[in-house]
């Protein structure tokens, strides 16, 4: 690539710096207004995230707070984090209005699709958790809950798990997007990605084995889409290297053709 990249105006440091503050004070408020819009209904999320805690409960058991304060702050903690988790499209976009006038054009139009399959794929990644992972994790614990046991969970320890958990599967989730970079830029090829297909996909299985219960199927509920996430992310970073590849090629050719052309016939 060359040339100066779209809207390069050599800021001064000073510049940089001020929109930098801009932008974060920007996502500032962003957090804070949805934040204060969530907390009238901190009872309610928090009910709607330990749904799928309460629902395999012992006939008769319920969740517990053994802090004197606990039935306020946390759920008022969650709160904050959902606002957090929500206020992830607007930081991006910030982000990307900070980055953007430095990149080039071609920059640009991979980039921005990026930035957006990054914030489908970490939200993906706690629906999966929530709606597929939480039900059979909770089920077998309370199926291995010795007798004479009550599983009475307190609700700050839960939440705790549960973040976690939350921010472990949208992260994990992100690996088309990491596999898609490393090739984009060069620093691994696709050749080299294909060949470490079975150190990754033995990863995939211990990382499964570290966040979930010790039970082979719900290790294989994480392991199996992170194998297949990175799969994607080998497909379209080939596609890319194939394209840029491709136009390097061309203008390679027409560069040999106008060299190889004869010099125009003088006029007399």
């Amino acid at each position: 690539m060359t040339g100066q990249p779209d809207g390069d105006q050599d800021m001064p440091l000073v510049a940089h710096l001020t929109e930098l503050r801009t932008r974060l004070l920007r996502c500032v408020i962003a957090v804070l207004l949805i934040f204060a819009a969530l907390v009238p209904f901190a009872q309610e999320i928090y009910t709607l995230v330990s749904a799928p805690l309460r629902a395999y409960l012992p006939e008769g058991a319920t969740m517990i707070a053994t802090g004197v304060a606990s039935p306020f702050l946390t759920p008022f903690k969650l709160t904050a984090w959902v606002a957090l988790f929500l206020g992830v499209p607007v930081i991006l976009h910030q982000v990307w209005g900070f980055i953007a006038p430095g990149l080039y054009q071609q920059e640009k139009r991979i980039a921005l699709p990026l930035l957006a399959s990054s914030i489908v794929l970490f939200y993906s990644g706690m629906a999966f958790i929530y709606f597929l992972v939480f039900p059979l994790m909770f089920h077998f614990f309370a199926s291995v809950t010795p007798e004479g046991v009550a599983m009475m969970t307190d609700i700050n320890e839960y939440l705790d798990f549960v973040l976690t958990l939350f921010f472990a599967f949208g992260v994990a989730f992100e690996i088309p997007v990491a596999t898609f970079l490393i090739i984009w830029i060069g620093l691994v090829d696709v050749a080299t990605l294909k060949k470490s297909r079975p150190y990754v996909i033995v990863g995939c299985f211990v990382v499964g084995m570290v966040l979930t219960p010790p039970d082979i199927f719900s290790q294989t509920l994480l392991a199996v889409p992170m194998w297949l996430l990175f799969e994607v992310g080998i497909l379209f970073g080939a596609m890319v290297r194939r394209g840029a590849t491709e136009e390097a090629g061309d203008g390679n050719a027409v560069a040999t053709r106008k060299h190889d052309d004869p010099p125009p016939a003088s006029q007399a």
